[in-house]
């Protein structure tokens, strides 16, 4: 669990990124490419200390691999009409 707010910030961003990105078509390999390169970008800035970014690693793959948080939301049947 994240604990740091900084951090925590971070999650936040990334993981309405990742929603944001699976709304607009993009699949688990891009969302996996984004995130790879969003903790490069982290690491190599040093935003913030490599103990945090690790932890921040695990919570986004946790969330990226867990199903409900991109389940499609069911579409509603037609109706069709019978006389």
């Amino acid at each position: 669990m994240l604990q740091d707010t900084q951090s925590i910030r971070y999650y936040q961003r990334l993981t309405d990124a990742l929603v944001e990105m699976w709304n607009r078509g993009y699949r688990f390999d891009d969302l996996r490419l984004y995130l790879d390169g969003y903790l490069a970008a982290l690491r190599h800035s040093s935003a913030l200390e490599p103990y945090l970014i690790h932890r921040l690693e695990e919570e986004a793959v946790r969330y990226l691999y867990d199903p409900y948080n991109f389940e499609v939301p069911p579409q509603p049947e037609p109706e069709s009409d019978y006389y």
